[in-house]
């Protein structure tokens, strides 16, 4: 298959090897900044890369078989996902539709729940509301931080869950399931982001 990566960070850079030692293609990546894993990963590989961070559309996107959103913060429009030959797909870590919105992992920790987890889901117009793909949960430990929760469990579950649906999406398996509107939840972001590498 051929794949479109959008994102950022360590889960963008993983995501990126994960795919390449599946033999699937890479073949764009889209970054917030030059300065990002994904960017010097991409790289790398030869593997050309733009950078955008408000929103993308198809004139940044080539053809491809699936548009994959890794920490993606920017927004990808209805012509971006048209360029996809089975839609574009993203990662959010919560259990949606609960904690739609940027900072999920944030509020599951402030708001002292005992579990979460994270979900593959179809990009629509919505923020976080697609059809689901895949999820699974974790539980949040009583001292845990964002930040730890992030890299020691909600990271590690977000490039399995990839890996699954573009199994899934190969063998032609996808079964989207809706959110279920009256469970869902939006919450604010807690400050404004410097999109860090």
């Amino acid at each position: 298959m051929r794949l479109v990566i959008v994102g950022q960070k360590w889960l963008g850079a993983a995501l990126f090897e994960q795919c390449q030692a599946s033999g699937y293609e890479v073949i764009t990546v889209i970054t917030p900044e030059v300065e990002d894993r994904l960017f010097r990963m991409a790289q790398s590989h030869h593997v050309p890369v733009r950078v955008e961070s408000e929103r993308v559309s198809a004139a940044d996107i080539s053809e491809c078989d699936v548009l994959v959103a890794a920490h993606a913060h920017c927004y990808i429009d209805a012509s971006a996902r048209g360029q996809a030959r089975y839609g574009a797909i993203g990662y959010h870590p919560s259990l949606l539709p609960r904690h739609r919105g940027r900072d999920a992992v944030q509020w599951a920790v402030r708001m002292r729940e005992p579990v979460t987890g994270g979900t593959v889901y179809q990009l629509n117009d919505g923020a976080d509301t697609g059809p689901i793909l895949r999820q699974d949960w974790c539980h949040i430990r009583p001292h845990d931080t964002a930040t730890e929760l992030w890299r020691r469990d909600l990271a590690p579950m977000g490039l399995r869950l990839f890996a699954q649906v573009l199994q899934q999406i190969a063998a032609g398996k996808v079964c989207p399931v809706p959110q279920d509107e009256s469970l869902a939840t939006w919450e604010p972001a807690l400050r404004a982001r410097k999109m860090a590498g």
